[in-house]
């Protein structure tokens, strides 16, 4: 099989194609969860601490000095990335939580076994004792 039609194969899977639209989602709704986090979030959380901005928290290693520009270690940012992170986390966490539990409640209930009809009993008891005349 050649390269290009295992990869003919693989693309057209039905797999492929949903990962592409969950990735396209997920994208979109990294960019909600940033712009909540920081249009919605944070500046209350700021102003209960002090009217504090966090992307401007940062600490300045080494000032500018002629056209080189200053060193800085952004913290304000890291922890505004890192609550998108943990909201995204919690979405996805909770997403997957529903559908294990679909799948679980899908397994736990299978069908019974029809019971068998009149026809079939007596079909087996006849089996029954005819294996149980041929036993020495």
């Amino acid at each position: 099989m050649s390269i290009l039609s295992e990869f003919k194969a693989f693309a057209v899977k039905g797999n492929v194609v949903d990962m592409a639209v969950g990735i396209i989602i997920g994208a979109a709704f990294g960019k909600i969860v940033t712009s909540f986090v920081g249009d919605v979030i944070m500046p209350p959380v700021g102003l209960l601490i002090g009217g504090v901005d966090f992307t401007d928290l940062a600490i300045t290693l080494k000032a500018a000095e002629g056209a080189a520009p200053a060193v800085v270690l952004s913290y304000g940012k890291f922890i505004q990335t890192v609550l998108d992170f943990v909201i995204v986390a919690f979405a996805i966490f909770m997403g997957v939580k529903a559908i294990n539990r679909l799948k679980r409640e899908e397994a736990a209930a299978p069908e019974a076994p029809p019971a068998p009809t009149k026809d079939q009993e007596l079909l087996s008891e006849i089996r029954d004792l005819l294996k149980a005349q041929q036993k020495p």
